[in-house]
């Protein structure tokens, strides 16, 4: 049976969606393993982690290899983790019958976990636009929590992990205060991503 918090050795992988930083970070950094069942998803997390056919590759490729780049996680107080980068992950390792997953735990405020989970997750491909939309949403409240200042500066911060510009991140935010029905529109491309951005100025 697994020990909460065991330590093991693992060489770092750029196997799943992390940023150059979150690798380099993580190559530095004690990994543990944790029960899976210890762990639960970021409050409010906006990335989807869907049952599909990239699901299954990746369950394969656990299945073969196991989980080579670790998750990040923050302790809570229930003596649980929250899963701040690597949910796609852990739900992998639970459909590939996996007890435990490597993971590195970090003391994380709120804020600084909303930044790197937003971070870790928009070096993915095929983010749908309510994704985005809803992250970036988060690390500029993040940011304005930690005294950044309002404007086209912060606006080009949260936007140059992903290499987009200030004006596209301001348009995301705006396409975050859509309701669901038409965000899931503009998922499904029934509705385009500025008509739903001039949709978001009506009251």
């Amino acid at each position: 049976m697994a020990k909460r918090g065991g330590n093991i050795v693992l060489n770092s992988y750029d196997d799943l969606f992390e940023t150059q930083q979150s690798k380099d970070d993580a190559e530095k950094e004690k990994v543990d393993s944790l029960l899976i069942d210890d762990l639960h998803s970021f409050k409010h997390h906006p990335f989807k982690v869907l049952d599909n056919e990239e699901m299954n590759q990746m369950v394969e490729s656990v299945q073969q290899f196991g989980i080579l780049n670790p998750l990040i996680v923050r302790p809570d107080e229930n003596g649980a983790y929250e899963i701040v980068s690597g949910h796609r992950r852990a739900r992998a390792a639970e459909l590939a019958g996996l007890t435990t997953v490597p993971a590195i735990v970090r003391q994380l405020d709120d804020d600084a976990a909303i930044i790197l989970m937003v971070d870790s997750n928009l070096a993915r491909e095929n983010i749908l636009p309510s994704e985005k939309a809803k992250a970036y949403a988060m690390k500029y409240e993040a940011l304005k929590h930690q005294g950044k200042r309002e404007g086209g500066s912060t606006f080009e911060t949260i936007g140059e992990p992903a290499g987009e510009s200030g004006k596209t991140v301001q348009r995301y935010i705006r396409l975050a205060g859509l309701l669901g029905e038409l965000l899931d529109m503009v998922d499904k491309k029934q509705l385009g991503f500025v008509q739903g951005v001039d949709i978001s100025y009506l009251t």
